[in-house]
């Protein structure tokens, strides 16, 4: 039952002194969350007050099944705009059957999370590699600081979810600017990076907000054409079943999928950098898909659309003194409040204001330093950030974590059929054997035994390069050649296809009159050795616990091991 509901921990342990710390925490996380959560709702295209509905229910539940003390969920950038991409080319935003999708979006995005996440199948989101992630971070982030240009110019600008597209668009509608919408949004973005760089403790998003209305209201800017967000509805969310249809099951579930794993991530990211600095931080990794899986579902039922952890509010929380969830609490009840005695405060707040909340956050998801590191030291993990960076920008957001995935799986795929495959050499007065183009000095090579080492498992994909390499090294070494010995310390799986070539391998060299040697085989890998049949061909006496043995034996058959013999006589499925 703790498993599942972790506030039964830290509950009963609850102390007097927690509570103040608490207090302050959720009320500067809320003052934070609000205007943000306006803000990513209008990303999404849909009106202000549903950022507020999903900073609410899915938070609430997040603090009672979240196993991260510290960690703010509710809206964020990331998902507000895979929500936009993936539902743009379906309905029209802010109208109503756009609205009904987002909201159904949050149920199948947290039905999909809460099967994961009773399943134990967390480590799905290990195929969203760090190259893709930032790759379509950087690129979805530079897509939606452009698509806010309508409203930090206050201008008809086309939507569009590429970014030549965006910038065409602009600039054919630059002369449609509103001086004092684009004043408004420049000051915005001027205050908040100014004033965090003066002070990161200045709510300078709250700052903005109020500094946004009041200039509206006393100045009259509305009949200077200055956009405003308008009349928000009083009170709380209605309870209301998801829309259900074959129809949007069908259209929505790859994005439901996309969301589930990147949001996800996000929240699993998040939550071990604060369980690095705060040791007191433990997180489950597999209940965090439980607790966001349950959080946008319920969510969905008070029409929220989905949500996630957010970066900026949970450093704040960390920072803050965040004790326990009950901080999060205290955020929904300044929503709370929000929705019942303050939304008349916002009609006058201008969208520009809020463009210039979003251009910042989004600005902070880009990503240089990690791109010019893969340069200098991984170039083939460099391409696929920028493969998945490129389509993001110039194809589609929802298309460029795809085409990234798919990057990163044939890397991988080519990665594994190539593997590194080195010739080894004894080490001058050790027992040591290490690659010959390491150690070009200290290494002694014998022309009459070739000793190789195969760092990957052998399986169908790279049986083929493993032949064709191994008799490249035999052939190179000429008539002299006595025996191989295949250092099998980095195999831990032989499937049947690369079975069948190693049999035949060894088959072959044995009609060439020479001989051949396993030795370093991890239990595992030994067991297949066994029941595989590949014994049979090599002979139990071939089959070496060290390379060191395996060249005493060559040198002289008398000098086998004990511990030789053991390993030759044993066949259980037992590990190393």
């Amino acid at each position: 039952m703790r498993k599942f509901f972790p506030f039964l921990d830290w509950l009963p342990n609850y102390q007097k002194n927690y509570f103040l710390s608490d207090l302050v925490a959720g009320l500067t996380v809320g003052i934070i969350l609000i205007p943000q959560g306006m803000a990513y709702a209008m990303v999404v295209g849909l009106p202000p007050v549903y950022g507020l509905y999903a900073s609410l229910v899915p938070v609430l539940i997040y603090a009672f099944l979240g196993t991260s003390r510290q960690m703010a969920v509710g809206p964020v950038a990331m998902d507000s705009i895979l929500v936009a991409a993936g539902l743009g080319a379906l309905a029209i935003t802010n109208s109503e059957d756009y609205i009904a999708m987002a909201i159904f979006l949050a149920f199948m995005v947290g039905a999909i999370q809460l099967l994961l996440g009773v399943m134990k199948m967390g480590f799905l989101v290990n195929f969203l590699s760090k190259p893709v992630i930032n790759g379509f971070t950087s690129g979805a982030a530079i897509i939606i600081m452009f698509s806010q240009l309508k409203h930090l110019l206050g201008a008809n600008i086309p939507g569009s979810n590429k970014f030549h597209q965006l910038v065409l668009n602009s600039i054919d509608n630059l002369g449609d600017t509103n001086l004092f919408d684009l004043i408004i949004g420049i000051t915005g973005i001027l205050l908040i990076v100014l004033l965090k760089k003066w002070n990161r403790r200045i709510p300078s998003i709250l700052i903005v907000v109020v500094l946004g209305i009041l200039a509206v209201y006393f100045l009259r800017l509305e009949a200077f054409g200055v956009k405003v967000v308008g009349d928000i509805p009083t009170g709380l969310p209605a309870f209301q079943v998801p829309s259900f249809s074959i129809e949007n099951i069908v259209s929505i579930w790859p994005i439901a999928l996309t969301l589930a794993l990147v949001g996800y991530l996000e929240a699993i990211s998040i939550g071990k950098a604060l369980e690095e600095k705060n040791k007191k931080e433990t997180i489950d990794a597999n209940q965090e898909l439980v607790a966001l899986g349950a959080s946008n579902m319920f969510g969905s039922f008070f029409q929220s659309y989905p949500i996630t952890a957010s970066f900026s509010r949970s450093a704040i929380s960390g920072e803050a003194g965040t004790k326990t969830t009950v901080a999060s609490l205290f955020s929904v009840v300044m929503v709370v409040i929000t929705l019942f005695f303050l939304t008349p405060l916002f009609y006058y707040l201008p969208n520009a204001a809020l463009a210039s909340i979003i251009m910042v956050s989004v600005f902070g998801l880009i990503d240089i330093p990690y791109p010019k590191s893969l340069w200098k030291y991984n170039k083939d993990e460099f391409l696929v950030l920028m493969i998945t960076f490129l389509g993001t920008l110039f194809i589609g957001i929802k298309e460029g974590i795809l085409i990234g995935v798919l990057a990163s799986l044939l890397l991988m795929v080519y990665r594994t059929s190539h593997p590194h495959f080195a010739v080894l050499g004894n080490i001058k007065d050790s027992d040591y054997y290490r690659n010959i183009y390491r150690f070009e000095k200290d290494v002694i090579v014998r022309e009459d035994l070739l000793i190789v080492r195969f760092d990957a498992q052998l399986y169908f994909g790279n049986a083929n390069f493993f032949k064709s390499q191994l008799f490249k090294f035999i052939n190179a070494k000429g008539p002299a050649l006595k025996g191989v010995v295949l250092n099998a310390e980095a195999i831990n799986y032989i499937d049947s296809t690369a079975t069948n070539m190693l049999i035949k391998v060894i088959e072959e060299i044995h009609q060439r009159g020479i001989q051949f040697y396993i030795a370093g085989a991890i239990g595992p890998t030994r067991d297949i050795i066994f029941r595989s049949g590949i014994i049979n061909e090599l002979q139990k006496e071939f089959l070496f616990v060290r390379i060191v043995e395996a060249v005493a034996y060559f040198d002289n058959p008398s000098s086998a091991s004990a511990i030789r013999e053991k390993v030759a006589q044993q066949n259980r499925n037992i590990g190393n």
